[in-house]
């Protein structure tokens, strides 16, 4: 395997998908998650109207909540969404920060910021012992139309994953990293949608094909 093979690029998606779907990952209090797990849908307690941001890589959803340790984090879900919906929401997003090489002006894209039903944030990767990769992973935030559409839309199934995060973080923390590495999800690349806002300098993602 050459060293370009065995890097990822900089900035791809890799994620659980199949033919129809994509799955992403949340995580939030038991009050919440449960409920959504068990129903298959996000509660009337979910607020629509605010944004959320979805990841579909687990390990970057790993270090975001601390393996399901974090106050207000102790439920991690795995939602099953429509990849019609997210390629949707990524030909609708805005980059979270402000790229010279990508917007006109700062005060263009506050204004494209505002507008967008959707930002991207292209964030350093993480391994099993959640340190810093040196290619980025994506998180979705989703406002308004598309978190509307995220909880009643687009979402196909909600599983608690919290019992598999436990798990995984035991065999890490045991030094068995193969039999951790083997528990992960099957995330292979994701075809970047047209439109998926990237930074400056990023070249363009090479055709996902599937045999």
């Amino acid at each position: 395997m050459t060293a370009s093979a065995a890097i990822p690029a900089q900035h791809q998606i890799r994620a659980l998908h199949t033919a129809d779907t994509l799955t992403v990952y949340q995580a939030y209090t038991p009050s919440l998650g449960l409920p959504a797990a068990r129903n298959g849908r996000f509660p009337a307690a979910w607020k629509r109207d605010r944004m959320t941001w979805i990841k579909p890589s687990f390990l970057w959803m790993m270090y975001r909540c601390g393996w399901g340790t974090k106050e207000g984090q102790e439920t991690v879900l795995a939602v099953e969404i429509t990849r019609e919906g997210f390629d949707w929401a990524l030909g609708h997003a805005e980059l979270s920060h402000y790229d010279s090489g990508v917007h006109p002006d700062r005060a263009t894209w506050q204004r494209d910021l505002r507008r967008a039903p959707a930002r991207v944030q292209w964030d350093p990767e993480r391994d099993l012992h959640l340190n810093r990769l040196p290619y980025r992973s994506l998180q979705l935030g989703l406002a308004g139309e598309a978190s509307r559409r995220y909880a009643d839309e687009w979402t196909v199934s909600i599983r608690d994953v919290t019992p598999l995060a436990r798990e995984i973080h035991a065999l890490v923390g045991a030094g068995e990293t193969e039999a951790a590495t083997a528990l992960l999800p099957a995330e292979t690349p994701y075809p970047l949608p047209q439109g998926t806002p990237l930074p400056q300098g990023t070249p363009l993602p090479v055709p996902v094909t599937v045999a």
